[in-house]
Parts: structure tokens; C-alpha cells; sequence
């Protein structure tokens, strides 16, 4: 594996999975284009690509993703963009000779009412969460490609599912960010501004599970060198907590003094999702970023970056 391709190298997964590869193996060639470099929602210039540069390994980390809000309200531009990203790559890949594939899912694959924690083999044994459906269904079909290619062509491409994300370079935008960034702003814009209060969307009792994004790029460096099987794999914690008590730590993290208002108003989605990450484990990886330092650090960042930014656009 000399040449290496990082798909999605701007978002918050690739950008944290070019550093720690780059720390890692300074002698190995990487390969990461930007968008404007590569558009692969177009399939000649995802193929053209593929043939002359002839990457050893692919990680597909590039996707069209956002939160609760975003995946309700443009369910078209999910499934299309996610699907033809997908197909574009992976069979560009087994056209162009690459070794191996490791693609990236989401958690949101499995069923909204699903047993807990959330064993792989959970996956399509019940009706999806219907406010990101359609992102589901692209990543599914993702994950089915793969197994197929390895199956009938005894392809090593294969499929992670990391819980949910956060850290340094996380999208902070209230529109389309998921709820632990969107929480970091509204609690620093209401201290800024000395606010009574922060509304939460939802009644604070939702479970979920958080995995800093340095911890998920140790992992899908780990997996690309231990993990072969058609069956895809889960990556998180193992450990969940209420959005209640997210909101609070956070919170005390940012240092606001006001109170916390929850609108049940808005959806409350699954009311607990947490990945069963024993398979992983019993492989000999484990996270080493705990939620409170991470949060921390990826408060710093959003400070760093605040008043140069348009974030707050």
C-alpha cells in the first residue's frame, strides 16, 4: 500500500485522516484532492483519476452529510449526491486496479427501534429512522456494493460504521450541523452575548454516542491494516449520554451562566443510539479521547477560528 487515496480530504473525517496517516507514514505517497481537484459525482473524471494515478488504497470519506434539520429537509440531494459519489468511486476502483477500499458508513444505517447496544447484524432488520432515511439508504447501498465486489470478485473492500462524530474542523453551521458543534455555538453566542438562555431542540432525553474524529482516523488506519471481511464493523465508545446531559457539560465547558430551555417542540429522532463496538475492541483497538476533553478541544477550535470565520453566518 505506497500510494494511498484520501477521498474527502477538506471534511471533518478526511482532514483528521490526512494528518495521522501523514504522522504515521511520512515516506508513503498520499493523495488527496480537494473538490475542485476531483468532482466525483462525475464518473469520467472519478475514472480518469483512478487510472493515472493507480492509488494502492482508497478511504471514501467523501459524502454530502449534515444534521437532523438538513437530512429531513433535502432528502433528494442526500440519496442522489451520496449515491452517485459511491458508485463513482467504487467501481472506478475496481476498474482501476486498487488494492483495497475502506468506505466509510454511518450508524444511521441501522433500524430506528433497533435492540441495544447496536450489533452489526442488526443492520436491515427494521424500518429506518425517518428523518435521514434517504442518507441511509444511500450508505446501505454503499455497504451492499462493497460486499458484492467482494463476493464476486473477492475484492478487499470493505466497511466501517463509525458512530457520531465531532472534533477540531467540525461544520458549525446551526443549518446543517449535527448536535454537539451546534450546541458548542449556541452556548458560546449565548454567553457572547449574555443571553437568559439556550434553546435546545428536542426534550433533552435522547441517548447518543460521541467519538472524537482523532480516535475514528487511528481507527480506519488500524482497520485498513487488520480488517478484511466482507461484514462490516462497527467504530465508537460503547458509551452513550443523554443530550440533557451533553447540553450541561457543554455548558460548564464554555462557561455560560444562563439556564437551558429544551423545545419538545422539535423531533427527538431515536431516542437511544449506541453501537455495540466489541468486535473492534476484541481486535485490539480502543478510543483514548474522553467526551469532556474532546469537547474542550473542540471548543478551542471553534474559539480559534470564530472571528475569522464565517461560522457565524
Amino acid at each position: 500500500m505506497e500510494k494511498v487515496l484520501i477521498l474527502g480530504s477538506t471534511g471533518l473525517v478526511g482532514s483528521n485522516l490526512l494528518k495521522k496517516y501523514q504522522e504515521r507514514y511520512p515516506e508513503k505517497k498520499i493523495l488527496a484532492p480537494r473538490r475542485y481537484d476531483l468532482d466525483l459525482s462525475n464518473w469520467q473524471a472519478t475514472m480518469e483519476y483512478m487510472i493515472v494515478n493507480k492509488p494502492d488504497l482508497v478511504f471514501l470519506c467523501a459524502a454530502k452529510v449534515g444534521g437532523i434539520k438538513a437530512n429531513e429537509k433535502d432528502k433528494a440531494s442526500f440519496i442522489t449526491q451520496n449515491l452517485k459519489i459511491q458508485t463513482n468511486v467504487i467501481e472506478s476502483c475496481f476498474i482501476g486496479g486498487v488494492k483495497k477500499i475502506v468506505f466509510l458508513g454511518s450508524s444511521c444505517i441501522y433500524p430506528k427501534e433497533c435492540p441495544q447496544p447496536i450489533k452489526e447484524e442488526y443492520l436491515m432488520t427494521g424500518p429506518l429512522e425517518p428523518t435521514n432515511d434517504a442518507y441511509a439508504v444511500a450508505k446501505i447501498a454503499g455497504i451492499k456494493m462493497c460486499q458484492s465486489y467482494q463476493s464476486q470478485w473477492g475484492k478487499d473492500y470493505i466497511s466501517v460504521m463509525p458512530t457520531n462524530l465531532y472534533g477540531p474542523g467540525d461544520n458549525f453551521d446551526l443549518e446543517t450541523s449535527h448536535v454537539l458543534p451546534a450546541l458548542i455555538r449556541k452556548f458560546h453566542e449565548a454567553k457572547m452575548e449574555n443571553k437568559e438562555y439556550v434553546e435546545v431542540w428536542g426534550t433533552g432525553n435522547p441517548r447518543r454516542e460521541f467519538l472524537h474524529v482523532e480516535d475514528l482516523a487511528e481507527a480506519l488506519i488500524f482497520l485498513s491494516e487488520n480488517y478484511s471481511s466482507e461484514e462490516i464493523i462497527n467504530i465508537g465508545t460503547g458509551k452513550d449520554i443523554s443530550i440533557k446531559e451533553l447540553s450541561e457539560m457543554i455548558k460548564e465547558i464554555v462557561g455560560f451562566e444562563g439556564e437551558i430551555r429544551f423545545n419538545s417542540e422539535y423531533p427527538d429522532g431515536t431516542m437511544r443510539k449506541v453501537l455495540d463496538v466489541s468486535k473492534i475492541e476484541n481486535m485490539g483497538w480502543s478510543p483514548k479521547i474522553s467526551l469532556r476533553e474532546g469537547i474542550k478541544t473542540t471548543y478551542e477550535f471553534y474559539k480559534e477560528r470564530y472571528e475569522s470565520s464565517n461560522y457565524r453566518n
